[in-house]
């Protein structure tokens, strides 16, 4: 059985609005109290000095690209600009001037098909894999025309990791053309060799990331056989428990209908 066939998706597209919208409840609230971490950035090499959060803040610069079948492949980078504890936003001293932290990754996909800006899509991560570096130095994140590309120099690898189970959802804006696509991931987490002081606290360091990203219309930029994300939002967090990949499919297909019934409240008015 694939991803695409009938027997998998047809039971998730046939829960109701409310069960949907109440597992994308549960999940944010699943988030209200994050395990803390301790960067030390001095430790590998970088212009910063420790800090301590419970979730990253990351802009996303990526590309999609179509293949047959609903299959689609994603490669780019994932700046990180931001962090936050308990809910507060702050940005580390020097963060993104005196030093930088990103990830480059590369992955691939199957979804229920057809065209995102004509309707809702789901589908499943089959394959995904990331670095995460740390630099000194100012650093910026773009294109050259579909291929993201970054400027970065004298990079150090502080971690990598690689899939464990995700889900995507892609939400129509309403206009035939636009349309805003989320996902979200648990992924294996393991420090690089050496970089244990970075890795500050827990010690030993957590073993698993969980990500989520949820772009606006406006950083999508629909291209012939596939799309570019350009300052996408999105964020990562730690954790000792790994959800169950209907548990990705549920939180993004309920984000999915309660965003479908928002806007024919809205069309109604």
């Amino acid at each position: 059985m694939t991803l695409t066939s009938s027997s998998f998706f047809k039971p998730l597209l046939q829960r109701s609005a409310m069960a949907l919208a109440l597992a994308a409840v549960c999940a944010s609230a699943s988030a209200d109290a994050l395990p803390q971490f301790t960067f030390n950035p001095a430790a590998a090499g970088l212009a910063g000095a420790a800090f301590t959060g419970d979730n990253i803040l990351i802009s996303n610069y990526s590309s999609v690209l179509s293949g047959p079948g609903g299959s689609f492949t994603e490669s780019g980078y994932l700046s990180f600009s931001a962090l936050q504890l308990g809910g507060s936003t702050f940005t580390p001293a020097g963060l993104n001037s005196s030093y930088g932290m990103y990830i480059a990754f590369s992955g691939s996909g199957v979804t229920s098909g057809g065209n995102p800006a004509q309707g809702i899509t789901f589908g499943a991560l089959t394959a995904l894999n990331y670095t995460m570096y740390g630099y000194n130095g100012p650093a910026s994140f773009g294109f050259s025309g579909s291929t993201p590309t970054e400027t970065a120099s004298g990079e150090v690898v502080l971690a990598s990791g690689s899939l464990i189970s995700g889900g995507v959802v892609s939400i129509p804006s309403g206009d035939g053309v636009h349309f805003t696509p989320s996902a979200a991931a648990s992924l294996t987490f393991e420090v690089a060799p050496g970089q244990g002081g970075f890795f500050q606290l827990p010690a030993p360091f957590f073993s698993q990331a969980i990500t989520a990203f949820t772009n606006t219309s406006s950083q999508v930029s629909p291209m012939a056989g596939g799309f570019l994300i350009s300052q996408g939002g999105g964020s990562i967090n730690f954790t000792a428990a790994v959800p169950e990949p209907e548990t990705y499919l549920l939180m993004l297909a309920g984000l999915a209908a309660l965003t479908f019934v928002a806007r024919r409240r809205s069309s109604k008015r």
